[in-house]
This record gives structure tokens, sequence and C-alpha cells, in this order.
């Protein structure tokens, strides 16, 4: 097979050892005679998985006990309304940052539940910042998105806040030390650094559940959940046990220490060449620059079918950029290798030699 180097996006890259397990587990799981597909979730096999999966994120983040973990359906997209349900109380408020598309979703979700109020926006800008945040006033949570997919923006602190902090963390989520206590909330579609699309990881803490005076329909109640040891319903079997593998990964190579290196070292590496090539320029300012997203475009979009042929031919696929800003986007989620960046930035420089 030609190497590939993966910049999507989302489902994006997964490291190499988790794909081809996943795929022995498809053949037969366990011993079990039976393919991880067809295996019931109420086996003690699977059981194992579930509670493995859990556990490393617990240890990964360094969790308190009063947190619990759970894994549901529905992506960061059901999240939006999940996380108002269960912390905006009846006749509520809550306070959102808006830094792009992810967190306009959930402000648009959770205005059906209460009132809302966006003093932070950087859509004026076209979302090329992280605003100055700060959340203050009588709110029963605050909300924010740690990283911006389409824009390229990122938050390299996490935001002060006098009332219970929740956090969608779908596109950032283990990719660097993260104060995990701060959150009364995080959420995390799977399908960006931790496995396959089908599973969201919620992360909670326990003692701040039930106090919204809301009578809750059971999939969106998280207490219903963590009863049931994240097996209210049927879970995303597969999904889970792919993350479980991930998880493994993050831990052989070092947890969020050893992920905070190895993304520094492709986020500077990039970005030294951004800044040095006369023929492109990039979407964020650089205080806000995102590890996991970065963004770009030529100077001159008449060159895009030239340069579109070479990153083709040098085996790089999903970097186009999201409509909303155009140009390209090169995801650098945990799995990709350092080796697919510098091909990227070989292909940057030889485009400048060629057309500079």
């Amino acid at each position: 097979m030609k190497k590939v180097h993966n910049f999507s996006a989302g489902p994006s890259i997964l490291p190499t050892e988790v794909i081809q397990q996943t795929a022995n587990a498809i053949q037969e799981f366990d011993g079990m005679g039976l393919s991880i597909l067809e295996i019931s979730h109420r086996s003690k096999n699977f059981e194992k998985v579930v509670a493995e999966a859990r556990q490393s994120v617990k240890e990964i983040l360094n969790l308190p006990d009063r947190y619990e973990v759970l894994f549901l359906q529905g992506g960061a997209t059901l999240g939006f309304h999940i996380a108002a349900m269960n912390f905006m109380k009846e006749g509520g408020k809550a306070v959102y940052a808006n830094t792009g598309v992810w967190a306009s979703g959930a402000i648009k979700e959770a205005k059906l539940i209460g009132q809302v109020d966006v003093p932070f926006d950087s859509a004026a800008s076209n979302h090329n910042h992280i605003p100055e945040v700060d959340f203050k006033g009588n709110y029963d949570f605050a909300h924010y998105t740690s990283n911006n997919t389409i824009y390229g923006t990122q938050y390299h602190y996490t935001p002060k806040s006098e009332m219970p902090l929740v956090c969608d963390m779908s596109s950032d989520i283990f990719s660097r030390p993260l104060d995990a206590s701060a959150h009364a909330l995080i959420y995390a579609g799977a399908q960006k650094n931790l496995g396959p699309a089908g599973a969201t990881l919620y992360i909670v803490d326990k003692e701040l559940l039930g106090q919204t005076g809301r009578k809750l329909p059971v999939y969106m109640d998280l207490q219903a959940h963590i009863d049931k040891d994240s097996m209210y319903n049927t879970p995303p079997v597969l999904s889970i046990y792919t993350c479980m593998l991930t998880l493994r990964w993050i831990k052989e190579l070092g947890g969020l220490e050893g992920m905070e290196k190895r993304n520094s070292a492709k986020q500077s590496l990039f970005y030294t060449e951004l800044d040095r090539n006369g023929l492109f320029q990039g979407h964020a300012v650089e205080s806000a620059r995102s590890w996991m997203n970065p963004t770009f475009r030529l100077n001159d979009d008449q060159l895009a079918a030239e340069f579109d042929a070479m990153w083709k031919e040098a085996g790089i696929s999903g970097i186009a950029g999201h409509r909303s800003v155009g140009g390209y986007r090169a995801s650098m989620y945990n799995a990709l290798p350092i080796e697919s960046v510098q091909v990227l930035v070989d292909v940057m420089k030889e485009f400048e030699r060629v057309k500079g």
C-alpha cells in the first residue's frame, strides 16, 4: 500500500497498532470464538473492557474520587443538550463563550433549555482568536469549547469560573496535561484523539448532579448512566474497545506528558515553516493557534490547483479547509506521526522553491 499521511479532521487517524488489534478482535475477541461485533455487552469479557477504559481515563487524568467516567452515544452534538439539562436549573441561566461552529451549536441547544448569555464571542473576526474568558456572575454553569477544529484556535489556559465549568473537549482531549478537577463536566466525541466515531466520553463530578429540579429523560440523565456503570442501554461495543486500546497506547507513551511532548514537536515543526514560507499565511492569531488543527491558506489562491496536485502526489490526505474558512487544515491529532508533518513541510518548501 502507498503510504497515506492522514490529516483528516475526523474521523481521524488512529495508532497503527490499535487498528491492528481492533482488526484482530473483529475476527475473534478474547478467545471467545466470536467477533467483538457480536458478543454480548453483558458478557464478563466486555465488562472488563468497559471497566479498563473507565479506569484508564481516571488514571491518565488523575481524577479525584468524586468523578465518574461514562462512554455514551450520540456524539458531542447530543452532549450539548445533555450538558445543559444536567446543570441548568429550572428557570436558570448559563454563560457560554462562542469561539466557533461547535461552540455556536452548544449555545443553540442550551437556549432550548433556558437563558444563555454569551459575553465572550470571536465571531466578528471570523473566530481567529480566543477571547480572554473569565466567567463571573450568577449562573448555573459556564461552558467553553477547548479547541476549534474549523477555525484552528485553541485555549491554552483553563478559563477562570465562579460557577461549575463545563467543556466540550472533543478535539484535544488527552493531547496535553489538564486540570480535569477544575471542571464539573468534560465531554468529548471519541473520533479525534480517542477512537472511532460512535462513543462519547463524559467525565462528570457526580457531587454536582441532581441539583436542577428537572425531571430528565432517562438517557439524558448522567446519574442514570452512573448507576448502571455506563451500560444503561447497549453501548457502542466496538468503539469503546478501540478507545480502551488507544488509552493503553497513551499510557505506554507516557500519558499526557508524553502526548504533550509529541504534539509540541509537531506543531513547532509546522508553524515554524508556516511563518517562514512567504507563500502561505495562517488563519488564527499566533497566541491562539491550535496544536490539533492548524488552518492556513495560500496568499495567492490562483496557485491552489498546483499546490493541491503537489500534496496529493506526496500521499497527503485530508487537508482541504472547511468552507467557513477556506484554504487548508492540517489536523495533527495524537496518533499522527511527526514524519507525516515533515512530509507536508517538505511539500510547502518545495512549492516555495518552484513558485516563490
